[in-house]
């Protein structure tokens, strides 16, 4: 059955003009008054019910769709464990993968990082369109996958900013600090990561993270692992990571 997100809210028996790009999905499709679908909010805000509804189209405009929600399923599809990447924006199409396929694999978010080696530089109205494409990317891979929370991409940032933000307060309390890093010394990521508690993952762009970015992060409290002998490319690296942590 397809799924749409709907960042309206919904509930049972409540009728409602789908989102514009839900809408369009819906036309392309093809359907049909007395179509099934299904529909989440995609958020955890206070009132969010989570899980995902029933729907029946009701009527097809030319640009708008409106659908009437039926029964609520309390299903959720999330990750054991909440990992949070902070990975260097990798140039053209790289970071379109990189965001499809975290969000699939579970990601509890994803903070774009203007690391010094980072090819795109992102600023003023180009880095928001950025952000907005990429946080489509994440819904359109939430619809396909079944996940009804969809992972939040933050604004781009660099590391000191990062480490200067509300998401490195809230990282403190309790959250795993990890770096992937070539230095001698890293530790294998799955003896570093253990079992439990949310993990921030931290992975360089094309070329890795510069010499000054790691040692910044060292002495911010993350610990260098390694993904093993091999060289993984930057937006493969963190999905390996991330399936790792994730996967268990």
């Amino acid at each position: 059955m397809p799924r749409f997100h709907c960042p309206a809210p919904l509930a049972t028996g409540a009728e409602l003009d789908l989102p514009a790009g839900a809408a369009r999905h819906v036309q392309v499709l093809r359907l049909q008054p007395g179509d099934a679908i299904t529909l989440f909010h995609g958020g955890s805000a206070p009132g969010d019910p989570g899980g995902e509804f029933e729907a029946t189209v009701l009527r097809m405009g030319r640009s708008d769709v409106r659908v009437q929600v039926g029964a609520h399923h309390a299903v959720e599809r999330e990750a054991p464990r909440a990992v949070h990447l902070l990975a260097g924006i990798t140039a053209n199409e790289r970071m379109d993968w990189l965001v499809e396929k975290a969000a699939e694999l579970g990601v509890a978010s994803i903070t774009p990082l203007v690391a010094e080696r980072s090819v795109l530089k992102l600023k003023g109205e180009r880095a928001d369109k950025k952000l907005a494409h990429w946080q489509a990317v994440a819904v359109a891979a939430c619809e396909q996958c079944g996940r009804n929370r969809v992972p939040v991409v933050h604004a781009a940032v660099d590391l000191a900013g990062w480490l200067q933000g509300p998401a490195a307060a809230a990282a403190a309390a309790g959250w795993q600090r990890l770096l992937l890093s070539l230095r001698g010394g890293a530790v294998p990521l799955r003896a570093a990561a253990g079992s439990g508690g949310p993990v921030v993952f931290l992975s360089g762009p094309e070329g890795g993270l510069s010499a000054g970015e790691e040692d910044l992060a060292l002495a911010q409290g993350f610990a260098p692992v390694t993904l093993g002998a091999r060289v993984l490319r930057a937006e493969t690296a963190p999905l390996a990571a991330l399936a790792a942590l994730t996967l268990q």
